[in-house]
């Protein structure tokens, strides 16, 4: 099979479309941080083991991996205003400096103010020079 098949292949397998039960289970991981056996509870899977199988089976599908990957991205996108304000909060409000210290240097760091890496070079033996004029 050519590469230009293959990858219009993969891509139909990509753009399937979810089924409620599908997008329910992913909706319900991202959103609560459960288990795969609650989730797939929640989203209607049998009650048992078997419905937990089912879930793991379902969440390795390409489209659902594609479905879940952009949920979670848009899940921390959304929180990430928060998680921000949280770490200046700490910051500044933190009853032990060493939290206060580490969540500054965390905060500089990721503003791109990092401390200058040093290198230390240690040159370790004897250099020895012969030089024979015979």
């Amino acid at each position: 099979m050519s590469k230009a098949i293959e990858k219009a292949v993969g891509q139909a397998v990509i753009d399937r479309e979810l089924t409620d039960k599908q997008m329910a289970l992913v909706d319900t991981l991202v959103a609560t941080g459960c288990t795969v056996k609650k989730a797939s509870v929640e989203a209607g899977y049998k009650d048992s083991e078997g419905g937990r199988v089912a879930a793991q089976k379902t969440l390795k599908l390409p489209h659902v991996q594609t479905y879940l990957l952009k949920a979670v991205s848009e899940h921390l996108g959304t929180n990430a205003a928060r998680a921000a304000a949280r770490m200046v909060n700490l910051a500044t409000e933190a009853r032990s400096e060493y939290v206060q210290l580490e969540a500054s240097k965390d905060i500089l760091d990721r503003t791109g103010f990092r401390p200058p890496e040093r290198n230390r070079t240690e040159v370790l033996g004897d250099i020895q020079v012969k030089i024979d004029l015979n």
